[in-house]
């Protein structure tokens, strides 16, 4: 029972403290893949495909040696695991964005706004008007609660500290390298399918979570509806699943033309409701909060079902 409480824990210190003011460990990170792509970087795949393996491997091996290092079932593997934990998710820190970005809003300061939400988006924001960054907000809320939270959660409950720190590995690195530019198309490929991959199940159990967690019957069946029809124009296979079931629960539309690097990009019409504005940012919050709820449980009950897997094994090879 060590994981399943060292993922409750580490939820709890996120949700208190947010992430670290400083030497946050996926920064850390961050910055020994920027060195080493600098020895690894060639416009070819087959080079971004070393770069993903050495720095995933290595970094889901400290994992397992964190791991090996404690006993299964100790207090010192649950805390182990809490530290981890803590270390990979994102919730409150994302929550605290949108808390502030909605403030910005509620006081008219486009000028803020548009800077603090250059902290959750990448598209371009230097002429986005309310509405479009109350938009660009709650996407963010929706994706970034799947990558930052549910998907976290998930691989920690079944694959324990190795789960919690090669997930993040794979994330971070789809957001450094993981871009359709001349630099990375090739070279980030790996990094993005592998991100694509890791995200498939999350995503949906994402989705499902905020379907489940709706407030009511028409909102639940809003939210499938916008999955099913509106989510496959989006041209993310994991983000638009989730942007859709918030849209359709919130009763919203998302979604549309966004600027990156001087290119636009449609990503599709998500929703059928009247456009996202500042006053939808709260409830988008709340719900996103739910899904995080929803899903240390269904991780809970992973880690839970782990370990009872794993005491039977045990017990037939000692017979």
């Amino acid at each position: 029972m060590s994981r399943a409480l060292g993922l409750v824990l580490g939820w709890a210190l996120d949700q208190a403290l947010g992430d670290p003011r400083r030497w946050h460990p996926v920064a850390g990170f961050g910055s020994a893949a920027t060195a080493l792509e600098r020895r690894t970087y060639a416009v070819r795949r087959a080079h971004g495909v070393a770069h993903v393996a050495m720095l995933v491997g290595a970094t889901a091996g400290l994992g397992v040696l964190a791991e090996r290092s404690t006993r299964r079932g100790s207090v010192a593997r649950t805390l182990v695991t809490a530290a981890a934990t803590w270390a990979v998710l994102g919730g409150r820190s994302l929550t605290r964005e949108a808390s502030a970005i909605d403030g910005q809003l509620a006081r008219d300061d486009l000028e803020d706004a548009r800077v603090q939400v250059r902290n959750l988006v990448g598209r371009d924001t230097t002429r986005l008007d309310a509405d479009g960054i109350a938009r660009a907000c709650i996407e963010s809320l929706a994706e970034n609660t799947s990558d930052a939270v549910v998907a976290p959660l998930l691989w920690g409950g079944l694959l324990g500290v190795p789960g919690l720190l090669g997930y993040r590995a794979v994330n971070t690195l789809d957001a450094m390298v993981g871009h359709r530019t001349d630099r990375y198309t090739e070279f980030g490929w790996a990094a993005a399918r592998l991100d694509d991959v890791a995200n498939w199940v999350p995503a949906r159990v994402a989705a499902a979570l905020a379907l489940a967690s709706a407030g009511s019957r028409q909102r639940a069946t809003r939210g499938w509806v916008a999955v099913r029809r509106d989510a496959p124009a989006h041209p993310s296979p994991n983000g638009g699943v989730v942007e859709a079931a918030f849209a359709g629960v919130l009763g919203v539309r998302l979604g549309g033309s966004n600027v990156y690097d001087g290119e636009v990009e449609d990503r599709g019409t998500l929703g059928t409701g009247p456009a996202a504005r500042a006053h939808d940012i709260a409830p988008a919050a709340r719900l996103a909060q739910r899904v995080s709820v929803g899903s240390l449980v269904v991780a809970v009950a992973i880690a839970t079902a782990a370990a009872t897997t794993t005491r039977h094994l045990v017990r037939r090879r000692g017979v």
